[in-house]
Formats: C-alpha cells, structure tokens, sequence
C-alpha cells in the first residue's frame, strides 16, 4: 500500500511539511523495493535513507518545539525516540531475513501508518502551537 500525501497532512510549517513528504517518498520506495524483491541494496539503501532522514527531521521538529516553548515537548520526543528503534529494529530485521512478507507488513504499519497517524495527531498539535505564537 502506498501512502500518498494530501491537505489531512499538511501542518502549515512548509519545512516540516517538505520532509514529511519525503519520509512518505521514503517509504514508498521502501515498500516498492521490498514487495517487488529488488536487491539487497537498494532496499538497504532505503532503509539507510530512512533512518537517517527521521533523526534529522525529527531534531527538526523538536527544535521547533524548544523554540516555541511547547507544552508537550518532553512527550513528543519520547514518541520519536521509540520511532527511532521501531526503524532500526526493522533494518536489523531486514538484514538477518530480508524482504519477507511479515517485514512488509511491519513497514507498513510499523513505519507507514505511524508516520501518517503521528503527522495527523502530534504534529498538527504542535503546528498549532506554533502558529499561536
């Protein structure tokens, strides 16, 4: 299943709206390289993009967050840590077994569904924060 951006996403902070973009992008491509077998590589590649691109936006988002002074920081940043380990826990998973069906499944809704849900719940939160500023 592949994940397509549209207005429920948007934040209103066009950097942060960029890079969701991309994570999106990101896991699409994951997703394609996994359920059409393609190499070793690029999949790892993918993976590779992926969890560097979340810790560099999320150090983004949560700069923002400092500098807004939002309320619910400390929460949120937990929320991305656990991300973190859910992305990197995948690519470990991916380099002991590879693109296997239940790996899929776990970008999907491990990675994917999160990301979108996260975007839709969390990240407008603090975009309205922001604009209330």
């Amino acid at each position: 299943m592949a994940y397509s951006w549209d207005k429920s996403l948007e934040t209103g902070n066009f950097t942060i709206d960029e890079q969701h973009k991309s994570l999106i992008n990101a896991i699409n491509e994951l997703l394609e390289a996994c359920s059409k077998g393609k190499g070793r590589t690029e999949v790892s590649k993918t993976l590779d993009f992926l969890q560097n691109y979340v810790v560099k936006h999320f150090a983004d988002e949560e700069r923002l967050q400092i500098q807004s002074s939002y309320p619910d920081y400390k929460s949120h940043r937990e929320k991305h840590e656990s991300f973190k380990i859910t992305v990197k826990g995948i690519a470990e998973e991916y380099e002991k077994g590879g693109a296997t069906i239940q790996l899929v499944a776990k970008v999907n809704t491990s990675i994917g569904g999160w990301l979108i849900s996260h975007i839709k719940s969390e990240d407008k939160k603090v975009a309205a924060h922001i604009l209330s500023r």
